[in-house]
C-alpha cells in the first residue's frame, strides 16, 4: 500500500494512472445520471404536496451535497499542503475549486426554481440560502488569489490558508436549518432514519453516487493539466507530448 501512495506523489506516474483511470469514471457516471434521471423523472411518481416540482431535487440536492464535500476534501488536502507540502496536494486543491464553485452554483440556481413554484420568489435571505452563497463566494476568492500570485508555489499556500478559514462556512451551512427559524427545509435523510418514500430515495442516492465519481474524474482531468503545466519544462512531459 505505501508503494503505490510513494508512486501516486510521483507526477509523471499519476499523469498516466489518472488517464488510465478518466474514462472508466467518466463512463461510469455518465451510465449512473442517466439511470437516476430515467427513475426521478418517469418512473417515480408525483409528489403529493409538491407535484412535478419536486423532481429538480434529484439535482439540487446532490448537488448541495457535493458543494459541502469538495470543500471538505480542499480542506483536508489544504492540512497536507501546509504541513508536508505534498505538490500533489496542491494541485489538487487548485484543481478541485472551480469545480467546487460550479457545484454550488449550481445548487444555487436548482434552488431558485424549486423555491419560485413551491415559496413564491426566487431568492430570500434565508440562512441556509445566504450560507451557501457565501460558500459560491469563498470559492471564487480561492480561485482569485491562486490566479493573483505568480509562484504556483506560494499561491497554493495562499490558497490553502484561505480555504481553511472559509472551512467555519460548513457547519453553518449544515446546522443552520436547526440554529435558526429558516424557510429551508430540514434535512430528509440522515444517517440513521429517511422521510423518503424507498422509490424516490433511490434516485436520490444513485445521482449522489453519479455526481461523486463525475467530481472523480473531472479533478483527474484538471489535475493532469495542471501538471503539465506546473512540470512544463521536464524531460518527461516533453516525452509525453512527443508521444
Amino acid at each position: 500500500m505505501w508503494v503505490v501512495f510513494h508512486k501516486l506523489g510521483s507526477a509523471p506516474y499519476f499523469y498516466r494512472w489518472a488517464r488510465k483511470l478518466i474514462p472508466w469514471l467518466g463512463w461510469t457516471s455518465a451510465l449512473l445520471m442517466f439511470g437516476a434521471l430515467i427513475g426521478g423523472l418517469v418512473l417515480v411518481p408525483p409528489d403529493y404536496q409538491q407535484g412535478d416540482g419536486f423532481r429538480i431535487l434529484y439535482v439540487h440536492v446532490p448537488a448541495a451535497w457535493m458543494s459541502l464535500y469538495i470543500y471538505v476534501a480542499m480542506a483536508v488536502a489544504s492540512v497536507v499542503v501546509l504541513i508536508w507540502r505534498l505538490k500533489l496536494a496542491e494541485v489538487f486543491l487548485v484543481s478541485s475549486t472551480p469545480i467546487g464553485a460550479s457545484f454550488t452554483a449550481l445548487t444555487l440556481a436548482a434552488g431558485s426554481l424549486w423555491g419560485k413554484p413551491m415559496w413564491g420568489t426566487w431568492w430570500v435571505w434565508d440562512a441556509r440560502l445566504t450560507s451557501e452563497l457565501i460558500l459560491l463566494f469563498i470559492y471564487l476568492g480561492i480561485m482569485a488569489l491562486y490566479q493573483a500570485i505568480d509562484d504556483v508555489r506560494t499561491a497554493s499556500r495562499a490558497c490553502a490558508i484561505l480555504t481553511l478559514v472559509g472551512v467555519v462556512d460548513i457547519p453553518i451551512i449544515h446546522y443552520s436549518v436547526e440554529w435558526w427559524n429558516t424557510l429551508h427545509q430540514g434535512a430528509s435523510l440522515t444517517i440513521d432514519s429517511s422521510s423518503i418514500a424507498t422509490s424516490m430515495l433511490i434516485p436520490l442516492l444513485v445521482m449522489s453516487l453519479a455526481f461523486m465519481i463525475f467530481y472523480g474524474a473531472v479533478v483527474l482531468m484538471r489535475m493532469r493539466n495542471e501538471i503539465l503545466w506546473r512540470e512544463r519544462n521536464s524531460r518527461w512531459v516533453a516525452k509525453e507530448v512527443l508521444t
